[in-house]
């Protein structure tokens, strides 16, 4: 039995038969879906298994989805779990910053380098702050500079301080002179060793007051040149 035509659907027979895109064809029938330019087995392109000439070749095209229910709930199902993962990812990163530091030995050395700025720092405003501690108050400093010096606080000579000559009363104890001294103020003793000291009395520590008896000189005498007899 002869099937049929794929377009007339007359019965093929084996001499003009044509076997393509599954179906049987006459050779007048196998043509172009569009413009009927007759075919043949090397010029043909097939589509949903209809024959096409390659000016009239269907063009392919994204395929439209309908909106149907199902397909709107999966789409609202899809926009809640992206607004989901955004959220907690956004608590997980909440204070850490956007930018991760990897920790390569550059960025500890760089750390070290600015932790030891920073102590550094510290010691210095510990210091100035322990200065400025010590000073007097701004009001207690002014009086201080406003304040004539004391000339007898600053006028101390080189030796052993010494008081005013002030004669003592007479009747004193009789010293002898161990050691040459010279007077080095007015109200001073010059003395030889071997010198007689006559009334000699204490006026204070390290001085004391007498008379020369080979001078005759009154006066203040340092008081370890000089031994009772």
């Amino acid at each position: 039995m002869n099937p049929p035509c794929g377009r007339c659907k007359k019965p093929v027979y084996p001499t003009e038969k044509i076997n393509c895109l599954d179906k049987y064809w006459h050779k007048g029938c196998f043509s172009c879906e569009v413009c009927k330019m007759a075919l043949s087995m090397t010029n043909y392109k097939g589509f949903e298994k209809k024959p096409y000439c390659s000016m009239h070749y269907p063009k392919t095209s994204f395929t439209i989805v309908t909106d149907t229910p199902e397909n709107l709930r999966l789409k609202q199902q899809s926009m809640l779990n992206s607004q989901a993962l955004y959220k907690e990812d956004f608590e997980k990163n909440k204070g850490k910053g956007f930018s991760v530091v990897v920790d390569t030995p550059e960025m500890q050395r760089v750390k070290k380098t600015q932790d030891q700025i920073s102590n550094i720092k510290y010691h210095e405003e510990f210091e100035k702050s322990k200065i400025r501690s010590d000073a007097p108050p701004p009001e207690n400093r002014q009086d201080y500079e406003e304040q004539p010096p004391n000339p007898e606080r600053f006028s101390q000579p080189a030796g052993q301080m010494r008081p005013a000559a002030v004669a003592p009363p007479c009747g004193g104890k009789r010293y002898q002179a161990m050691y040459s001294y010279t007077a080095a103020e007015a109200d001073e003793v010059s003395l030889l060793e071997g010198d007689v000291i006559l009334d000699v009395e204490p006026i204070d520590e390290g001085w004391v007051f007498g008379c020369n008896q080979r001078t005759g000189q009154r006066g203040m005498l340092p008081a370890n040149y000089v031994r009772p007899v």
